[in-house]
């Protein structure tokens, strides 16, 4: 049975009542939207508290943890441009609810993992299937398709600001649930709360419609990824993701344990975590506000030249906590406000159609940088016991990201640029 979307259909006659034409619920899909972006983000940003407790109760390296964690990430993003296309094709609601499900397996069996083959199978397969299947990407395609297009660059922003809740709130509830019941049955904890996204996700019925406009050429999955696999400005957003990935996933695995390295209590690295969480919540919606009304490319050049200093003043200033909160509230400030503007970007190039899918293969580039930033922060750490050249790297990169992103042309591709506005 195919799909319309409203303006596919013709107007009711006058005495035709107008609730005839089913209209999206849109406060609730935000509200249910945001609240699982909460909840499918809180438990991944919280992996750095667990690997003291488990790589001492299980003898393993640090080594060897990362790279169950970077295994996830590279699991989140290999299956995102796919979870992305189930949902385009049979909708979201459905591939939250197995996400939720997948995710709390993964929880599950890490709690009880015995072995790193075990680890790696939890902690990065499973778990790493079930975020792509439940997270924010998902959430904000499904917010695309039921706004307007002036008002999605605002909307992306609350939904990655939810993520950033869930950051902020599960770095205080993790802690106090590995010390009151022990890291085992704080995951088993993790793993019941994800059970409950299908609940949620019912909200998020539907899927994307064909486009109705006559002046837009109607296209298949397969048009549609040649067509942004031959725009310079989506294979240049792919290249920049990329440097998002390594410099999040690094420092939410690597910065706890690098700030107990350094001769401060851990309670710091907890409290980095959650003060990274909380000021992200403001820089992405500033960023969903300024995306809406300001050239999105150089944005994200500026976000990314700011990652790179900041990172550089952290690492010549005297360690203190002081010093770690401040680190924390900047990068929280620049955290995950690359992805409104990226998002926007591809909805802008290529209509929310295929949104899903689109931004599920610029977010594998993501995971990318995330598996390379996690995987090797440890295996550096191990080599050399210490973290010095995994955070010039990122300064480095972050560099590199500025210079990519800015010549990109925020405009829609041949195909959408003579259609009439939505």
């Amino acid at each position: 049975m195919s799909t319309a979307s409203s303006s596919d259909v013709s107007p009711p006659p006058s005495s035709a009542p107008s609730s005839t034409i089913a209209r999206p619920n849109i406060p609730l899909i935000l509200i249910c939207g945001c609240v699982i972006a909460m909840m499918s983000f809180g438990p991944r940003s919280t992996m750095g508290m667990f690997l003291l407790p488990m790589t001492e109760a299980n003898g393993w390296s640090r080594e060897a943890f990362a790279l169950a964690l970077a295994i996830q990430n590279l699991a989140w993003g290999a299956a995102q441009p796919f979870v992305g296309m189930i949902a385009d094709r049979y909708g979201t609601a459905r591939m939250l609810t197995i996400g939720g499900f997948l995710y709390a397996a993964g929880l599950l069996l890490m709690a009880f993992a015995e072995s790193t083959f075990m680890l790696n199978v939890s902690a990065g397969i499973l778990i790493g299937i079930g975020i792509a299947a439940s997270s924010f990407a998902l959430v904000i395609a499904a917010f695309g398709r039921v706004v307007s297009p002036a008002q999605r660059s605002l909307a992306f922003g609350i939904g990655t600001a939810s993520g950033s809740m869930g950051q902020f709130v599960f770095a205080f509830l993790a802690p106090l649930l590995i010390d009151g019941l022990g890291w085992q049955m704080a995951l088993v904890s993790m793993a019941g709360l994800m059970m409950t996204i299908g609940l949620f996700a019912m909200a998020l019925k539907g899927k994307a419609a064909a486009s109705s406009t006559t002046a837009v050429a109607e296209q298949n999955l397969r048009q549609a990824l040649a067509e942004a696999f031959n725009t310079r400005g989506y294979i240049l957003l792919t290249f920049g993701f990329f440097v998002c990935g390594f410099h999040v996933a690094f420092i939410t695995v690597h910065l706890p344990p690098y700030i107990a390295d350094i001769g401060l209590d851990p309670f710091w690295g907890g409290a980095a975590i959650a003060t990274i969480g909380l000021f992200n919540i403001f820089g992405s919606l500033a960023s969903g506000y300024i995306g809406g009304r300001y050239p999105k490319p150089i944005f994200l050049s500026l976000i990314y030249l700011s990652r790179a200093a900041v990172i550089a003043i952290f690492l010549f200033a005297p360690p203190s906590p002081l010093t770690v909160m401040l680190f924390a509230g900047a990068m929280g400030l620049l955290w995950l406000s690359t992805v409104p503007p990226t998002s926007g970007l591809v909805a802008v190039m290529f209509g929310p159609r295929y949104m899903a899918t689109l931004f599920g293969f610029v977010f594998f580039s993501h995971q990318l940088g995330s598996f390379l930033g996690i995987w090797l922060g440890g295996k550096l750490y191990d080599e050399t016991g210490s973290y010095d050249a995994i955070w010039w790297l990122g300064i480095a990169l972050g560099l590199f990201a500025a210079l990519v992103h800015w010549p990109i042309r925020e405009e829609p591709v041949a195909r959408l640029a003579t259609a009439p506005a939505e």
